[in-house]
């Protein structure tokens, strides 16, 4: 049953944690999660024995567009209430040697990548030996160690060749991929929506080898359309998170995949609850570090609305669906903030009158999770506005630490990164074992070319601060062309799981002004404090 609570608010470093509705909608319930099979699975032997599909990265490109959900986050020009305004003279970790990741003109052992879309839909995700990269209908395997590709670039549906049906023919992007570091085993998804009934696609690798085995699967999600799908690992769990739409938005839906079930290749059930019009953009909590969530912990979900972040909790039952609940909102009260350009288009770059997206009117990828055994923590961003002015604002990463969130929630910290006035912004957060923090974002402006650029904190620094700001690649042009505005839709910092330390961060820039021409970059780094 899906249980709404509400109760005493308390205080926590002067921040009020209420548990009321978020943004004082009505209280919603539903009994009972729905149930539903994977319409299909089966098992690929072997990716590296795949014949790669025929090359369609030379189709024309496409325009994918913005999907955004109504904007929740009251006055669009209040005052920033936490903004730092000055930083230590230590500066972010030196990022090792990056390299290029898919994009224009990317060569790999499978070919060349031209691009056919925007935005790239960057991310990626640290393992065992190899590093996985996805863009927006692409991906590649880099090995670890030395950052040279080793697989790739090819198609995403490649990984469903003779699956058949909507899976291995559609090839239809906002791909995931995420590592379960406790099973050592590669999660990538995407979905398949060129016409009804709509899937989502996912794939389960069999080892900890990127190349090798997978366990696939489908999930059908009728003729609602399944936007923006983000997830998240959990010990129960994959759980996923959706912006559901018909011809308009149609609330956000959440689900959790049989882990148990998909890590053996076997059938595997979904148990969704579908959320009103007053919910969208959720992000899941996804698992970082050894250390377990404790025993029977729900997945926590999260977003925002005005001055305020909005909790979930998601226990899922395999043995009895009836026991499955989803709790919540709780309100968690945050600094004042407003989404930067209103949650659309308004950033400047060099060179171009063409403005790019901000995709400010939901939480970045990842909400990720980390126990430290006498704490637990959720980091998360999002870009904000930041400036004077009406007439002349700019945006900043706004970005929190929440703890508790299985007891009594609250933001042990919180700041809106903006040393001057770039707009930063398609930002993503993560947290080693020691709660050392990283984050990494885009940043442009009337006076520079988009940039990927990092941050970062030590745990023993001041609360609600970050260092001063590092590069990871400084692009050589703007995205131009014919209203194409679309940039990022998410990035990805992650963290490696052999020593637990190193941040690796991938993001989009471009090389030459023009349009369908981006190129990505990944690169990795860790504090000297980590060993």
């Amino acid at each position: 049953m899906f249980l709404i609570r509400t109760g005493v608010a308390g205080t926590a470093l002067c921040v009020a944690v209420g548990l009321a509705m978020a943004g004082g909608a009505r209280a919603e319930s539903q009994s009972g999660a729905e149930v539903t099979p994977a319409v299909q699975h089966d098992t690929l032997h072997s990716l590296r024995g795949v014949m790669p599909r025929p090359d369609d990265f030379s189709k024309s490109p496409r325009n994918h567009p913005a999907r955004p959900v109504p904007m929740l986050d009251g006055p669009g020009t209040q005052t920033d209430g936490a903004v730092q305004t000055s930083y230590t003279g230590v500066a972010a970790p030196t990022a090792g040697s990056g390299v290029d990741g898919v994009g224009q003109g990317f060569s790999g052992p499978q070919g060349t990548f031209s691009v056919n879309s925007a935005p790239p839909d960057t991310n990626g995700a640290v393992g065992a030996t190899q590093y996985v990269q996805l863009v927006n209908t692409g991906f590649a395997v880099f090995d670890k160690a030395t950052k040279n590709v080793v697989y790739g670039p090819v198609q995403t549906n490649t990984l469903w060749s003779g699956f058949g049906g909507p899976c291995e023919s559609d090839n239809d992007g906002d791909a995931v991929v995420v590592y379960d570091k406790a099973a050592n085993r590669w999660i990538i998804s995407q979905f398949a929506v060129t016409a009804a009934p709509y899937y989502q696609c996912v794939a389960v690798s069999a080892t900890s080898d990127a190349t090798g085995a997978y366990y696939r699967y489908a999930f059908n999600y009728g003729s609602v359309f399944p936007d923006y799908p983000k997830l998240g690992v959990w010990p129960d769990g994959y759980y996923i998170t959706f912006n559901m739409f018909t011809n308009t938005f149609a609330g956000a839906k959440v689900c959790a995949y049989d882990r148990n079930a998909m890590l053996n290749g076997q059938a595997a059930t979904q148990q969704c609850f579908q959320l009103s019009t007053s919910y969208g953009s959720l992000l899941p909590a996804d698992l970082d570090g050894s250390t377990a969530p404790p025993a029977g912990s729900p997945n926590y979900m999260m977003n925002f609305s005005s001055n305020q972040l909005n909790l979930w909790k998601f226990h899922v039952d395999w043995s009895n669906s009836a026991n499955t609940t989803l709790t919540g909102p709780v309100a968690i009260q945050v600094a004042s903030f407003s989404a930067a350009c209103s949650g659309g288009t308004c950033v400047p770059q060099t060179g171009t009158k063409q403005k790019l997206d901000s995709l400010a009117d939901r939480l970045m990828f990842r909400l990720a999770y980390r126990n430290f055994g006498d704490h637990e923590s959720l980091v998360v961003s999002h870009a904000v506005r930041v400036g004077t002015t009406q007439r002349n604002p700019y945006s900043g990463v706004r970005w929190y630490e929440i703890r508790s969130p299985g007891t009594a929630p609250v933001v042990y910290q919180q700041s809106t990164y903006s040393p001057d006035t770039t707009y930063r912004w398609m930002s993503s957060l993560a947290m080693d074992k020691q709660g050392n923090m990283a984050l990494g974002y885009s940043a442009s402006s009337s006076a520079i070319h988009p940039a990927i650029r990092y941050t970062g904190r030590l745990a023993t620094d001041a609360l609600n601060t970050m260092q001063a700001e590092a590069s990871m690649i400084e692009g050589t042009g703007s995205q131009s062309g014919n209203n194409l505005a679309r940039w990022g839709d998410y990035s990805a910092m992650t963290v490696d799981p052999v020593d637990d330390c190193t941040f690796w961060y991938t993001n989009e820039y471009l090389k030459t002004t023009g349009s369908f021409n981006w190129s990505t970059r990944l690169a990795s780094f860790k504090f000297g404090t980590c060993q």
